[in-house]
Parts: C-alpha cells; structure tokens; sequence
C-alpha cells in the first residue's frame, strides 16, 4: 500500500474520509471542503511562485531535481517529488542548505504554505509527513521544516529531527 501525502492529509482530517479515499469512494458535494482546498491551492501556487522569483536563476533546480538529490547544487527546488517505497509526497519546496564543512552533508528543508494566519497541529503534522517522506528518500534525517502562513506570510520552523526508520 502506497501512502500519500493526500491519504495522510484525509487521515488527519478524519479516518473515516481516510478510509473512503482508499477504498475509491466518490466525495459527495462539501461547498466549505471545497473553498478550504481552494484556498490551499492558491496559497501553495502563489508562496512556490514568490519564493521561486526571489531565488537567481542559477540556484533554482529546472528539471527533476530528484536525480542526484544528494550532490545537487541548487538552493531551491519546487514540487519535488519524494518517494520511498510505501510513502509518496510531493513537497512544494524544498531548500538545500550548503554543507557547513568539510565531510558534512548540505541539509534539506521541506517548506509547506498554509493559508490560514495561524499554524494548526494538521499543518504541522502534514510539515512531519514531508520530512518523514524526505528522509526516506534521501536515506538520512531531515532536521527542519518551515511553514509559510497567512496573510502575512508568517514563517513557522519546525526543527526536530525526522529519524528514519
């Protein structure tokens, strides 16, 4: 059984829509369900367009990013895909932190957008499934994530380590 960032998501709303999604069930109309992934979809479309147009040229992956993930040179990549072999998400952006020395290797960020002003625990618990998903594929930790919300693009940083398995 794949495990998706979208299952995950449905999971966390409720286990019951979980279940539904899974099983190939239709969703039946929900005008607010709707709106809030309307929402969600602009946010995300405009914070990968914002960050990606303050990024120069040179430091922006322009083709699939995953191939060499580890010796990459890009600072920034947008909708990478991470897959593992029973988890699949498909992260908005990643930033790539130069390593700090010599024999360290650069750090991923996975960042998420959210539209609402303030960070809920689904917001921080989907940040987790990316890292998670991340981390899986690269084969090491992942050791932050950022959240860029609201109106004013508040920026909420997550820095735990995302042990893998």
């Amino acid at each position: 059984m794949m495990i998706t960032s979208q299952l995950f998501e449905a999971y966390v709303k409720c286990p019951t829509k979980c279940w539904l999604r899974y099983a190939g069930e239709n969703a039946t109309g929900n005008a607010y369900a709707a709106w809030v992934q309307a929402k969600n979809e602009v946010c995300r479309v405009e914070g990968i367009n914002r960050l990606v147009a303050e990024m120069p040229d040179a430091e922006r992956a322009a083709a699939s990013p995953t191939k060499n993930l580890k010796t990459a040179t890009w600072r920034m990549a947008a909708d990478l895909p991470a897959r593992a072999p029973s988890i699949e998400s498909r992260i908005p952006i990643v930033e790539r932190v130069p390593s700090a020395g010599r024999g360290k290797a650069a750090q991923f960020i996975p960042i998420r957008f959210a539209w609402a002003n303030k960070v809920d625990r689904d917001d921080k618990l989907l940040l987790a499934f990316d890292a998670f998903a991340l981390s899986e594929m690269l084969g090491r930790d992942v050791l932050a994530g950022k959240i860029i919300h609201g109106d004013d693009h508040g920026r909420y940083t997550e820095e735990r380590s995302c042990r893998r398995a």
